[in-house]
């Protein structure tokens, strides 16, 4: 495996995902003490279980492979890798955004990198892929490529 990085949630959401366990706990409180507890216990655990799925997000460079998100493409597939740095990111997931375009967008990475595809049996113009190290990523396409 030549690169590995899971796009996890901030620390901060995890402190979300509490306190919506809180919410309702306190909505169920005129139930009663054990409405309030299982409140307190369901809401926590679905609110964790919503922060982990959305943090789960992998980007891997596996043999002659690129595996991001739900999608696998081939190396070969692909061309010349751009690393984006926050303000060009921001640029290329609002209004230089092509709607034909894989995105893997997670908001709390400021950093992506843009990935040509020049298969031309697939209409997907580029990948999208936030990630905190795009150099690194770029660098393990390029290795993987050669």
């Amino acid at each position: 495996m030549l690169y590995d990085e899971r796009l996890t949630a901030p620390r901060v959401w995890w402190l979300i995902a509490a306190l919506s366990g809180v919410a309702l706990g306190l909505i169920l409180f005129p139930l009663g003490l054990m409405p309030l507890l299982g409140g307190l216990v369901v809401g926590t655990a679905l609110g964790a279980v919503a922060v982990s799925a959305y943090g789960s997000a992998r980007i891997r460079v596996v043999a002659d492979s690129l595996v991001a998100g739900d999608a696998r493409v081939p190396v070969s597939a692909l061309g010349g890798a751009h690393v984006l740095d926050e303000e060009e990111a921001r640029a290329w997931r609002t209004h230089r955004a092509d709607p034909r375009a894989y995105m893997l967008l997670r908001g709390y990475v400021p950093t992506a990198l843009r990935v040509e595809v020049t298969d031309p049996a697939d209409p997907t113009p580029y990948l999208y892929l936030s990630t905190r190290r795009p150099r690194a990523l770029a660098d393990a396409l390029e290795a993987a490529r050669r």
